[in-house]
């Protein structure tokens, strides 16, 4: 058995027993695929530790940049409690239409705030209304602006929020100082930021499973 086939039956073992889809999760990677959007959604398996992370953090407040199909923003949205609310940004208007279903389906429309376009032009709209600090920022957008990502994950957040940036590893390419492919080096800099910023500690976490090897980098804002 070749070691990918291993990672993908252990995918699958985790995905059965610690984090199955339901009707409502299922449908929505379905539509996805079937709306064209690329299959490059969190595994269920990522989609329950983003869960588990947001219950842990007791998050009230989660900004999502990313959406693609809407999977992980309802793996996420489902842990906020009563009153909680989940801010997602979506560059491409067919994925955020997708996903805009897939949360309606999900009964979490009145939770999630689906925003459309460049993230970067969403941010500064976003701080501009001066929300309450997101206690929980999933990064998972085009990796070449990671640390412009990172630096208004900073400014929207408190001491103690968790940030969460993801595929970092890009298949161990990001140990290698000749590639310099924009994924690769934006995953390299955001973290070498986290190694360095004076209001950031964290660390990086090689996985491995369905989606290949790749990993993602935990970051906890100081004070």
């Amino acid at each position: 058995m070749s070691e990918s086939q291993v990672w993908d039956d252990v995918d699958a073992y985790v995905h059965e027993h610690l984090a199955p889809d339901d009707d409502v999760l299922a449908a929505a990677l379905r539509d996805s695929d079937a709306a064209g959007l690329p299959p490059i959604a969190v595994t269920a398996a990522q989609g329950k530790l983003l869960h588990l992370l947001a219950g842990v953090q007791g998050a009230r407040n989660i900004l999502e940049i990313g959406t693609l199909g809407g999977y992980s923003t309802i793996w996420m949205a489902r842990a906020l409690p009563a009153g909680g609310r989940l801010v997602t940004l979506e560059y491409s208007p067919l994925h955020a239409e997708v996903a805009g279903r897939n949360i309606a389906r999900a009964g979490l429309e009145g939770v999630v705030d689906v925003r459309v376009g460049p993230a970067l032009e969403s941010l500064p709209r976003l701080a501009d209304e001066n929300p309450p600090p997101f206690d929980l920022v999933f990064v998972d957008a085009d990796k070449g602006n990671n640390t412009r990502y990172l630096e208004w994950a900073l400014r929207l957040t408190r001491a103690g929020s968790l940030i969460v940036v993801d595929n970092v590893v890009r298949g161990g390419k990001v140990a290698d100082p000749d590639d310099t492919t924009e994924g690769v080096r934006g995953s390299r800099a955001a973290l070498e930021m986290i190694g360095s910023h004076p209001r950031l500690t964290g660390t990086a976490i090689q996985t491995v499973g369905a989606k290949g090897y790749d990993g993602f980098a935990l970051a906890r804002v100081l004070a």
